[in-house]
């Protein structure tokens, strides 16, 4: 883990005559059927060597053989497709909104008001990064992302328009360059190897595995099977690893007055902004086989509308991971950058009443909830730690919730929820009227809440050291 330094004055490219963005329509560059199709065409080659290979050696008139002459016609039809798609589609900037249309048969006219636009992200895939392009993809309210892709345009075109829109949705002049980042933190990939690998959905099965083989001596059958259950789930766990690898790799944050930038990526590169309004939770996450090194990881969960399945799978993945690996003090430092006057540490009265234990006896220790004036905090986990922290301001509702075990044991679970999609504060095994307190108390604070101004960030000065 280290510590960026400040950053130099912002490098905007200049806007040459090939970068102008303006109110004509423009065309995305001509290489962009390579890239797009560039996944089909791989997997066209992958399924077609081993099918020519095991076929019989049917051929045409021509001599070639008949697979051949099949799988040619389908990268000829394809090439002939994004030709196509290429084409019929252009793009431009005017009357307040980013204007994309494209279709052959059924054609579409997609207008994104630039007022509703919450970030503009730029992404570098492997075959686009090779060919100098990159697409940028815009995120605004009310739609799915994948209704503001521009795939591709160059790599030098690619942060012009960025800055052209952000500067237009905000109001600003049109020449107006893209605000300069702070640089926060940067985790190094040494650091990040060997957290990943240290998860428990890895290490569980090693350890499966390793008394499965200390097993077979004494039960063959059933310590071969054990053995076989847990190589399986290490292959999955192992694939696990590389796509988080290949996700997270030389991961650095930085801070700009739209919001919190990440940069990361092995084999797609992206450059995303999570703008602070969107931010509905963080989620401070402490491993158990983290917890003897003082690691933590911080995700967030933001506001997002669903996509289609047809839609862009990497759309749906977008921003999660707030840091992958850091130790607690760097964490809970960007934390308080994020959500300025958060303390996730609970105080003593936080935690569950001791009947609790019964019913939750394997969790009971992490248990705890809390709030204050600008934030509720919960507590959970059994061997992974975990405590998610919600701004009032972005509660939605507040639920009360006693299952029958629940009311035996005289306690109840309180749900926060927020626009989010992924979880919710969870204040479980509360007393029952300690639960009812909560809800009302919670409801009100989130309703003040909203007249109050959010509070500034914390100093960025005051960075601990890496662990």
């Amino acid at each position: 883990m280290s510590v960026m330094p400040p950053p130099l004055a912002p490098a905007v490219p200049q806007e040459s005559g090939k970068m102008e963005v303006g109110e004509h329509w423009r065309r995305l560059h001509p290489l962009s059927p390579i890239v797009r199709f560039g996944r089909v065409l791989i997997g066209v080659i992958v399924v077609a060597v081993p099918s020519i290979a095991e076929q019989p050696a049917l051929h045409h008139d021509n001599g070639l053989p008949v697979s051949v002459i099949i799988y040619i016609g389908l990268l000829v039809l394809g090439g002939v497709g994004g030709f196509i798609s290429w084409l019929v589609t252009r793009w431009r900037i005017a009357d307040g909104n980013l204007q994309i249309e494209t279709g052959f048969i059924r054609r579409q006219s997609l207008r994104i008001p630039l007022a509703r636009i919450q970030a503009v992200d730029v992404i570098s895939p492997l075959s686009g990064r090779f060919l100098g392009l990159a697409e940028v993809r815009v995120v605004s309210a009310g739609r799915g992302a994948e209704h503001g892709r521009l795939a591709y345009l160059t790599a030098a075109q690619a942060p012009v328009v960025r800055a052209r829109l952000l500067a237009l949705a905000h109001g600003l002049e049109v020449g107006t360059p893209e605000p300069a980042a702070l640089p926060l933190l940067h985790v190094q990939n040494g650091l990040l190897l060997p957290a990943l690998l240290m998860r428990s959905q890895v290490l569980a099965p090693v350890l499966i595995a390793v008394a499965a083989v200390a097993a077979i001596a004494a039960a063959p059958l059933v310590g071969a099977g054990a053995l076989g259950s847990a190589v399986t789930v290490f292959v999955i766990s192992a694939l696990g690893v590389a796509r988080a690898f290949n996700e997270d790799f030389d991961f650095s944050i930085s801070e700009a007055g739209d919001g919190v930038r990440l940069d990361r990526g092995l084999l797609q590169r992206r450059h995303e902004t999570i703008p602070y309004g969107r931010i509905q939770a963080v989620r401070v996450v402490e491993p158990f086989f983290w917890r003897p090194f003082g690691w933590a990881r911080l995700e967030v969960d933001v506001a997002r509308q669903s996509v289609s399945r047809e839609a862009d799978r990497d759309a749906q993945q977008v921003a999660r991971t707030l840091i992958p690996v850091a130790s607690r003090e760097q964490a809970l430092w960007l934390l308080a950058r994020v959500m300025p006057d958060a303390h996730p540490n609970p105080p003593p009265e936080a935690g569950p009443p001791s009947r609790a234990r019964l019913k939750a006896p394997l969790s009971f220790h992490f248990l705890a909830a809390w709030f204050g004036q600008r934030y509720v905090y919960a507590r959970t986990g059994r061997v992974q730690k975990s405590t998610i922290i919600v701004p009032l301001v972005k509660v939605q509702s507040v639920r009360l919730k006693s299952g029958p075990l629940q009311r035996a044991f005289r306690v109840a679970t309180v749900d926060v929820d927020t626009a989010g999609r992924r979880w919710q504060a969870s204040a479980r095994c509360r007393d029952e009227a300690e639960a009812l307190e909560m809800v009302r108390h919670i409801s009100e604070r989130a309703r003040l809440s909203r007249r109050v101004p959010p509070p500034l960030p914390a100093s960025a000065a005051a960075l601990p050291a890496a662990g």
